[in-house]
């Protein structure tokens, strides 16, 4: 199958559009998720000033963007749009009133901003994640039910998926009328050291290359092939062990990914 092969730029984020754009297009990605946070060269403060010219400096190189990594401020979807920028990705934070109360709380923000999708033409992508998230693909689903299809879409994350026990050749196609980006990253529980009197459950995720992880990269592609799934397939770039350049393992990983997608 041929996808938009992208890279989720977190690891470059103070870089300017030029060189990041030279240094995407090298590593063979022809798309790109930028975030727009506080810590990176376009911030939120400046989004509206700064992403158009930045997408634009992506594209001469090759790159399409194809998400910022985000919030749902009105100003952020008015800079996707003035960029030409699809998508806006989000996480549902879990808060300390519990699971049920953080659902309903994010429910309401995402619905705050349907106007803002309709208006500026720009999607919501919520994406599951482990942790103080909600961290399946099936509780992402129940909190976009009844939202617009076409404006609320499923970033579905591989190594997520793993995590939170599911199946790709389930979830998969149970999340595909709203999928909007796959997500290729992988990883393995390692243990922590036993603290105190606790007992058991003292592990962590550790983020791997796509070839050591729970997640099956070949089986996760060919369920995208099954599904006829020709949208963005995103490398998040994320990586526990640091003594090897993320631009190495990129791109062993994108190597291994297209030779699977074949």
């Amino acid at each position: 199958m041929t996808y938009l092969w992208s890279v989720f730029t977190k690891p470059w984020s103070a870089l300017p559009g030029d060189e990041l754009g030279k240094l995407v297009s090298g590593l063979g990605f022809t798309g790109a998720e930028v975030p727009v946070r506080d810590t990176a060269h376009v911030t939120p403060a400046e989004a509206e000033r700064l992403l158009p010219t930045f997408a634009a400096q992506l594209k001469a190189e090759g790159v399409e963007v194809i998400s910022v990594a985000s919030s749902l401020a009105e100003p952020i979807f008015a800079a996707c749009q003035a960029a030409g920028v699809p998508m806006i990705r989000v996480m549902a934070e879990l808060g300390p009133d519990g699971y049920t109360a953080s659902v309903r709380r994010f429910r309401q923000r995402l619905e705050a901003a349907a106007p803002l999708v309709e208006r500026y033409g720009v999607q919501v992508g919520v994406q599951p994640h482990h942790g103080r998230f909600v961290s399946s693909a099936l509780g992402v689903m129940d909190l976009l039910d009844g939202l617009p299809l076409e404006g609320f879409r499923m970033v579905w994350d591989a190594a997520h998926d793993a995590l939170a026990g599911d199946d790709p050749s389930v979830t998969l196609p149970l999340v595909a009328d709203r999928l909007g980006i796959v997500n290729l990253k992988n990883v393995v529980h390692v243990p922590v050291q036993p603290a105190g009197e606790s007992v058991g459950g003292r592990w962590k995720p550790w983020f791997v290359p796509g070839a050591e992880g729970l997640s099956n990269w070949s089986a996760v592609l060919g369920q995208l092939a099954d599904l006829g799934w020709t949208g963005p397939v995103c490398l998040t770039g994320q990586y526990s062990d640091l003594s090897v350049p993320v631009e190495e393992r990129l791109a062993t990983d994108l190597a291994a990914a297209r030779a699977a997608s074949t």
